[in-house]
């Protein structure tokens, strides 16, 4: 567990509303943490909206499946396309689920050594991935730099570009979690991403990234993380999806280090996974060291933001009366909607979110927010 002052945790607390159930985060009595609790505060005492379609990522239950992501990601590719930019944009041509995964008619199965590709079925597919995030990229820009084909997209386009990244990861998360419930359930890596719309960002501090170091790439299940609310990607992402090969310029631009916090929130819900735990993890994470200094990184350098910094943790016994990942799991699998954010203490604030993804208007109420947010930062 990271250094959080003795693991002390704050008075003030968080409550996630599911449909019937509810959770409690305990935040770390850190110097991130009370920034973090505050920035949060501030999400929900402006009703800033949930995003809940990029919210329950790697529930391979879910009725959001590949084919359904797929459907909804051309709906964006075409709206893309029908927009006129100056200068034009390449055509995006529309997605297949054979774009995102092999076949389970491949060798499918566990490799403990060697060329993952001697069992590739029903792998996640990285080119794919990998060309929807360079469309994504190109259309958007930057957190600090916004690019010239995003300011000049009207609502409608805006909206259908955001959705190429919410989607891309969403289809990355339900690929593993598929893979893995045929091969492993108890290895599920089920996560929630937790974002508003139009969530200020602010600046990580100098002490903030001694976090990263202290944690690395440590999961607990209830673990509640920084969330990342920049675009591009990290060091880790471009080494799992390039398969650790040496780095190039176009790979290059693709990432940046974390530098921001916004209030947002991710929650583990899988199982524990640390490199002291499990060798295989150690193996992953030495051949990313050797990796990271062969591409002249340093793993030691808390600038680069190397890891997950943890800011509380869910209260699994007082939530869910188990500790138990397969019986957390069931529960959550029956609960995929937040209905209501509280934050507890002495400035308590409280916010409902009583739409779902079943009313058939949750595009358009994402879209009047997002509207008014471009609109107060004179961004069409």
């Amino acid at each position: 567990m990271p250094s959080t002052q003795g693991n002390k945790f704050l008075e003030d607390r968080v409550e996630v509303g599911l449909d019937n159930i509810s959770y409690t985060i305990k935040v770390y009595d850190t110097p991130l943490g009370v920034r973090w609790f505050e920035a949060l505060r501030d999400n929900l005492a402006h009703k800033r909206v949930l995003e809940k379609n990029f919210c329950f990522l790697g529930w391979a239950d879910s009725n959001r499946n590949l084919q359904y992501l797929v459907n909804e990601l051309n709906k964006s590719v075409q709206q893309i396309n029908s927009y006129q930019f100056h200068p034009p944009y390449e055509k995006i041509h529309p997605f297949v689920t054979d774009d995102f995964q092999y076949s389970a008619e491949l060798p499918t199965g566990l490799v403990m050594e060697g060329d993952l590709m001697q069992k590739p079925g029903l792998r996640l597919k990285h080119e794919g991935c990998n060309l929807l995030h360079r469309h994504f990229e190109e259309l958007q820009g930057t957190a600090w730099e916004l690019s010239e084909y995003y300011k000049q997209a009207d609502i409608e386009t805006k909206y259908a570009i955001r959705q190429l990244n919410n989607i891309c990861h969403e289809i990355e998360g339900w690929v593993d979690a598929y893979r893995q419930s045929v091969l492993d359930p108890e290895w599920i890596r089920p996560s929630q991403i937790t974002t508003f719309l139009n969530a200020p960002r602010h600046d990580l501090k100098e002490e903030d990234f001694g976090m990263f170091v202290e944690n690395r790439y440590k999961r607990e299940l209830g673990g509640v993380y920084l969330h990342w609310s920049q675009i591009g990607k990290t060091l880790f992402e471009v080494f799992r999806d390039e398969d650790g090969k040496k780095l190039d310029q176009a790979i290059c631009s693709t990432i940046t280090h974390q530098r921001f916090y916004s209030g947002e929130f991710d929650v583990e819900w899988g199982k524990d996974i640390d490199e002291g735990t499990f060798d295989w993890k150690k193996e992953e994470l030495d051949v990313f060291r050797t990796w990271l200094a062969d591409n002249h990184f340093d793993w030691n350098d808390p600038q680069l933001a190397l890891g997950y910094a943890k800011i509380g943790q869910v209260d699994l016994q007082k939530s869910f009366g188990t500790t138990d990942f397969r019986d957390i799991y069931t529960i959550m699998s029956n609960n995929l909607n937040i209905s209501s954010i509280k934050v507890v203490g002495e400035d308590t604030v409280h916010c409902d979110y009583p739409y779902s993804l079943d009313n058939k208007d949750w595009k358009e109420i994402q879209k009047q927010k997002l509207r008014d947010g471009y609109e107060s930062r004179s961004l069409r």
